[in-house]
């Protein structure tokens, strides 16, 4: 069975000044999304489900339609405020939906079958969907999942600290906890972590989450329950969010499911300001240039 990329893409962009995950960064006009729908489908992957707002569906089929027509099974799923479990009312000040748990359960209903989960704004390279598409195809566990643990000096910036997700992973490459650490970054003497005005060392080769996860249809029901849970623990407040990856470490912890680091030193970037679209154009070209992509994707 092939497995199905899910691409979460239904964020307005408030930080860019716009779609972001539209916004043309190759050299013919592709968006980062290109890459990853290229990418995915030289690893095998066999259906995609972007899950957008409504009110810019018409783009993303405009922009991905004709491209995906008859080399992959492509779906449409709406994150919308109202999209909520019956009984629970909506808050009216609210204004965006529940986050990236909320949005993978917008899937249930299209997915059957084993499947990743990706942003759409980030780079993630041919070597991560390779590895996961290669893990989903072998395992057989429902409750099996796998994540991506990039190299963590891969993931830094030149332009200023980062935040990421350092994981540990026991010695059958299990996954046991995911530290948040809020301030990263390169410097002279090497790669550090700070926390409470203390400086702490890290070597670099630290497996971190870029939130790249391969899963089972076993997911939704623990992204059911775990909704239900949310909201009626804190659904009212305006800025609470579902988190996907935090709902993974709590069934981890509780025992119910398991996950693979997956390794990968594949390149990883991202856009979340436009001060970054310089440095992912210029990125995306060195790629082409070193013959990893073609310079015209479809």
């Amino acid at each position: 069975m092939k497995p199905t990329l899910v691409i979460l893409a239904a964020g307005m962009g408030s930080r860019y000044g716009g779609l972001k995950q539209l916004d043309e960064v190759g050299p013919n006009g592709e968006a980062i999304i290109d890459y990853s729908l290229f990418d995915a489908i030289r690893a095998g992957f066999g259906k995609v489900v972007f899950i957008v707002r409504e009110s810019f569906a018409d783009a993303f089929r405009e922009k991905f339609g004709s491209k995906l027509d008859g080399k992959v099974e492509v779906e449409y799923v709406f994150q919308e405020l109202d999209k909520l479990p019956e009984g629970f009312p909506l808050n009216p000040d609210r204004e965006k939906p529940w986050g990236t748990g909320h949005a993978v359960l917008m899937a249930k209903d299209v997915v059957n079958e084993p499947f990743v989960v990706i942003n759409a704004d980030d780079f993630y390279g041919p070597g991560a969907f390779q590895e996961i598409a290669a893990f989903l195809k072998k395992s057989t566990e429902e409750n099996e999942y796998a994540m991506v643990g990039y190299r963590l000096a891969n993931t830094l910036s030149d332009f200023g600290s980062v935040s990421r997700g350092v994981c540990k992973a026991d010695s059958d490459g299990n996954l046991k906890e995911v530290n948040e650490r809020t301030k990263i970054q390169r410097e002279d003497e090497g790669v550090f972590y700070y926390e409470d005005d203390q400086r702490f060392p890290l070597t670099g080769e630290e497996s971190v989450s870029m939130n790249f996860w391969g899963v089972k249809p076993s997911i939704f029901k623990y992204l059911e329950n775990g909704f239900h849970h949310f909201l009626q623990e804190g659904g009212n407040e305006l800025k609470s969010e579902f988190f996907f990856p935090f709902l993974v470490d709590e069934k981890i912890q509780e025992g119910k499911v398991s996950c693979k680091v997956l390794r990968t030193n594949s390149p990883w970037f991202g856009v979340t300001y436009k001060e970054d679209r310089p440095f992912v154009q210029k990125k995306i070209n060195e790629l082409i240039a070193d013959g990893i992509y073609p310079s015209s994707l479809w």
